[in-house]
């Protein structure tokens, strides 16, 4: 520790990162447990920073040189924080959402191959009816889980109806809300493919709650992989998103970006998904 100081007060560091986070996504401790591991591995601390819908008041702490860098893992598509960081020239890099605003190192999920791949399952046993339960608009992730998706419907030259589509947050809660918007239209989906696990599960308990069959009536599909989604009661057909791994690559690109500076050229991670079938996916019922 003495000699880990004496460098730190010869080169200004603090050896310390910061990881930006939302409380309220249920993603958040499977991100936060690896890049911590990672970090202290390599005599960094990892400091947490809860980011409260965009307000630049609770982060203060990430602009007056207190740590080395940060690791965004809530950043929203029209979000400040990028820019902020930017001009006080904090090293940054993106993990899960990303940020078309401001380049930087990025690790994220295939989410566009991995909504792809449940697009494809469900049309090949039959499907042709789809409701899509997303989340934020103004998310990465909830963008381009919809547009892997749409994107292998338009090649079968087919589309989600508006009303079948609902955008709410990645809750339970949510999930129910937004089972309950899209089935409410005069005709139904025959499968619902929603934009993370705790959405889907919020569905699945209010089909259940409704007295609809799951996967004999309507078939649910999440993305994540969540502990959850494993549960015996859940047994949710989900996308496998290599969560650890990303974290671990985030925490990897941040500290070799604090060796070499910002001049090297950007590196995008996109870590591949895997589709998961498990119980709650199955052929449409007849009409």
């Amino acid at each position: 520790m003495p000699n880990q100081l004496g460098r730190s007060l010869v080169n200004r560091a603090t050896r310390r990162i910061a990881m930006v986070m939302d409380l309220g996504n249920p993603l958040s401790p499977s991100l936060l447990t690896p890049v911590h591991d990672a970090l202290a591995a390599s005599g960094y601390q990892t400091l947490l920073f809860a980011e409260h819908r965009g307000r630049m008041d609770a982060l203060e702490g990430l602009f007056d040189r207190s740590v080395d860098g940060a690791i965004l893992s809530t950043v929203t598509l029209d979000s400040r924080l990028p820019y902020e960081l930017e001009r006080h020239h904090t090293p940054f890099v993106y993990l899960n959402r990303l940020s078309d605003l401001v380049e930087r190192d990025s690790v994220s999920a295939d989410d566009a191959g991995g909504s792809a791949q449940v697009a494809r399952m469900l049309l090949d046993v039959g499907h042709r009816d789809f409701g899509l339960l997303l989340g934020p608009e103004m998310t990465s992730t909830s963008r381009d889980r919809e547009a892997g998706f749409t994107a292998v419907l338009a090649q079968h030259h087919l589309a989600v109806p508006p009303e079948w589509i609902a955008r709410t947050d990645f809750t339970e809660a949510s999930g129910r809300a937004a089972f309950d918007e899209v089935m409410s239209a005069p005709q139904r989906p025959t499968a619902l493919f929603c934009a993370n696990d705790w959405m889907a599960v919020g569905a699945l308990n209010r089909a259940r709650e409704l007295g609809i069959r799951v996967p004999e009536d309507l078939t649910i599909v999440g993305f994540d992989d969540l502990p959850v989604a494993g549960w015996a009661t859940i047994n949710l057909t989900t996308v496998a998103n290599p969560v650890e791994d990303s974290s671990v690559a985030a925490a990897k690109a941040l500290l070799h970006r604090l060796e070499v500076g910002p001049d090297e050229a950007y590196v995008h991670v996109v870590s591949p998904t895997r589709l998961v079938l498990r119980a709650t996916h199955g052929a449409p019922p007849r009409r």
